[in-house]
């Protein structure tokens, strides 16, 4: 029987069945109702709305945006035009700040655990007696001469904020810690190593006449997508002749899509691609002739192992097709090679990147327009330059010291290890032998939730901060982030939220900790860095006095100065890495995580609009799916839909297929994010956790996590739900011997 008008509106208009329909695609009801705004008096509703500037906090990019204030309400976040990174771009992150300001799952007040460890169950104290119990677990460690035993983990925090956490753990004689479930560690080694350089350098794809990159999906997901979204735009379409871009990646990811030309290469294979490229530009002369002299270490690296023909079978790439990008990026400069993302996450993937970088020594593009632009160092002196990283080797011996109970506190703000981590680290089970778990998080995240006290931090939306972007446009860059709003929860007396910095500050005086910071709360921290540029007399903003400077600073979002660059030039190129092969377990696919545009690597999965944002290969949403090659899907007897389980040596996980021409015969992909324990309504229960059965492999000259390097088995259950998705689909309805719809069987079109 057909799919009438009249049964379609009976089934989805407004009805329970409707709500059932749509939350079985994974939607959550409450997504489907409108709320009423709040009613306020007539006389406070001026109709009058200010914008103020600030740092967005949603990712790491940490982009300049104005917040639009009305009532003492923040309505609407767009991108700061004068922020040098973003340049009034921003990302659908940043729109969702909002959500994160108002979410209904904030936490409101300092929690104690009441119950067993992981129950969840929790009770409001006031401030004071949750400072007075931090304080007493630390004096306790401080007395016993255990300070050691005390740990701080953190997200990769830098500028200001970096500075107090660094200060307070030192002065105190404990640990800092940081953590990223997707990890750069690579990144940030291989630039070190190829250009001696600290901090990230900027890729200046806006003047580029050739891109070419390795696993980064830098239009979507990578590092700063909109800096680099916003340099793709002019290099596609600026006032000059049209740029190209050649991706490669072993999977067909937003930046391939995009591509002129995308390239498969066997996961793990990028480094040896990038010496065979290297081989021809030499081997051609069509290179700078004392780069490659330094390169090949004046002959003692054998180049001519990498000739196309030699590394063709291997790499899964032809040599005519090797010889013909090799040429194409030594011919058509500016030329700018570029490389992260899984191309660094294998065991092997320092040797990748090292390998990737050093081609630009071969065409001249290092410290140079369209090329690699270094950056200087920050304006302000005694600031991190760059926020801390920790690779997942330290986070292992970090487990062990848990284990061994040579921890005796963990605290924790921005890092959630219960969910990134590989269950086969063992974190989850060594976090029951640390006597003390503190949190600082406004959200009940995965580790929060296995917390003994809580803490909750202000939304940066409320409170004060500042930020040298990492990577930075290539000149002298610090933000200033205000709060723009007053602390949502403050009316609540002694109960509420505090900013994390000043916290710390609080805590280290009661601890008689000197932390040699000039004033007595992080604001003035803050106005002391600020004073120091008001001192240099240049940049963005000058005036006659420090408090009309002060207020310029806040006006703008911060202050930069496009003249003052990194004064090096191109150092001496290092030798070209030692082959190194990859090492992967036994299983008939690779599988690739990757981020999705919305929740990223799981940090936005409590905030629905980002939930609901569709990952722009599939246009999926809400949960987690599995991109499978469409003929092998056939062969398999797999269709869009099918709940499948992807099993590894560490565990198995269901997900929901997705077949796809584009994937390669041998790759899945599968995003990350989901599958949480804790996190809000919006979170809890939903989708797979994918970090959970990643092999903990590690690169074994960086102890990177490798978290490319995992192979998997899919099988599928024989169970189907409809996968959430943007994409137009014709769908065949399905019904039950009563002719009630059961299910759609999606057709794309």
């Amino acid at each position: 029987m057909g799919l009438t008008r009249r049964k379609f509106m009976a089934t989805v208009g407004g009805s329970a069945v409707g709500a059932v329909l749509f939350q079985a695609c994974g939607i959550p009801e409450e997504e489907l109702f409108v709320q009423a705004p709040i009613e306020m008096p007539e006389d406070l509703v001026t109709g009058i709305d200010n914008w103020y500037a600030t740092i967005c906090r949603q990712c790491t990019a940490s982009e300049g945006i104005v917040v639009r204030i009305m009532e003492g309400r923040a309505k609407k976040i767009e991108g700061n035009v004068d922020y040098p990174t973003n340049r009034g771009k921003h990302s659908a992150r940043c729109e969702a700040g909002l959500q994160a300001l108002y979410h209904p799952d904030r936490i409101s007040a300092p929690m104690l655990r009441v119950g067993e460890r992981g129950s969840g169950s929790f009770r409001e104290i006031s401030w004071t007696d949750a400072m007075g119990r931090l304080t007493q677990q630390l004096k306790i460690q401080q007395e016993a001469g255990n300070q050691a035993g005390v740990v701080m983990a953190t997200d990769p925090v830098g500028s200001h904020l970096g500075l107090v956490v660094e200060r307070f753990m030192s002065r105190y004689g404990g640990r800092h810690i940081a953590y990223e479930p997707l990890e750069r560690t690579n990144l940030h080694a291989a630039i070190k190593q190829v250009f001696g350089q600290n901090v990230l350098p900027d890729f200046d794809i806006d003047n580029a006449s050739t891109v070419l990159s390795f696993g980064a999906d830098f239009l979507n997901t990578w590092v700063s997508p909109v800096r680099y979204g916003r340099g793709y735009g002019n290099f596609r379409q600026g006032d000059r002749e049209r740029g190209t871009l050649i991706h490669v990646d072993s999977r067909f990811s937003m930046t391939g899509a995009n591509a002129d030309e995308w390239i498969y290469v066997k996961p793990g294979m990028e480094g040896i691609l990038a010496l065979s490229i290297a081989q021809v530009i030499i081997s051609e002369g069509l290179g700078d002739s004392a780069a490659a002299s330094a390169l090949t270490g004046n002959g003692s690296f054998d180049i001519d192992a990498f000739a196309p023909a030699r590394v063709a079978d291997r790499i899964g790439v032809s040599a005519e097709k090797i010889s013909d990008v090799a040429r194409q990026f030594a011919e058509n400069r500016p030329a700018l090679a570029m490389g992260g993302g899984n191309a660094g996450a294998h065991t092997n993937g320092l040797f990748n990147l090292i390998a990737i970088y050093s081609l630009n020594y071969l065409v001249g593009s290092v410290n140079q327009p369209g090329g690699i632009v270094f950056n200087p160092e920050p304006a302000i002196k005694d600031v991190p330059v760059a926020p801390k990283t920790n690779s997942f080797a330290e986070w292992n011996a970090l487990t062990q010291s848990m284990k061994q109970g040579r921890v005796q506190i963990l605290m924790l703000r921005g890092a959630d290890p219960w969910h990134g981590l590989p269950d086969g680290a063992g974190f989850k089970d060594a976090i029951f032998d640390v006597p003390f778990l503190f949190s600082f998080s406004g959200i009940m995240d995965d580790t929060t939730s296995m917390s003994d006290l809580i803490l909750p931090e202000h939304n940066y939306l409320e409170d004060w901060g500042s930020d040298i972007p990492s990577p930075g446009p290539g000149f002298e860059t610090v933000g200033f982030q205000q709060p723009v709003i007053r602390p949502f929860f403050g009316e609540r007396s002694n109960l509420g939220t505090q900013g994390f910095a000043d916290v710390l500050i609080k805590v280290a005086a009661e601890l008689d900790l000197d932390l040699g910071l000039p004033g007595d709360t992080f604001k003035d921290v803050l106005q002391d860095g600020a004073r120091q540029l008001f001192d240099k007399g240049r940049g963005s903003v000058t005036a006659a006095s420090f408090p009309s400077f002060w207020n310029g600073l806040l006006q703008r979002g911060g202050w930069w100065d496009t003249t003052a660059r990194a004064s090096s030039g191109a150092p001496t190129p290092p030798r070209l890495p030692d082959e190194e092969l990859p090492r992967f377990d036994s299983g008939r696919f690779h599988l690739i995580p990757f981020e999705t545009t919305g929740i990223g690597d799981g940090r936005g999965a409590s905030l629905p609009w980002l939930q609901a944002t569709p990952d722009p290969i599939s246009t999926a949403t809400w949960l987690t799916w599995v991109e499978i090659n469409r003929k092998v899907a056939e062969e398999m007897g797999i269709s869009e839909s099918d709940v499948i389980t992807i099993s590894t040596p560490r565990g198995s996980v269901n997900v929901l297929a997705y077949p796809h021409p584009g994937v390669p015969t041998d790759v899945i992909g599968v995003p990350v994010g989901q599958g949480h324990r804790a996190g809000g309504r919006y979170a809890e229960g939903r989708g797979a956790n994918i970090y959970s059965i990643l092999t903990p492999s590690t690169d074994a000259r960086s102890g990177a996590l490798a978290w490319a390097s995992t192979r998997a088995e899919i099988h599928r259950t024989g169970d189907w739900i409809r996968l959430p998705k943007f994409k137009n689909t014709l769908s065949t309805p399905v019904e039950d011997e009563d002719g009630v719809i059961i299910r759609l069987t999606p057709i794309d079109t």
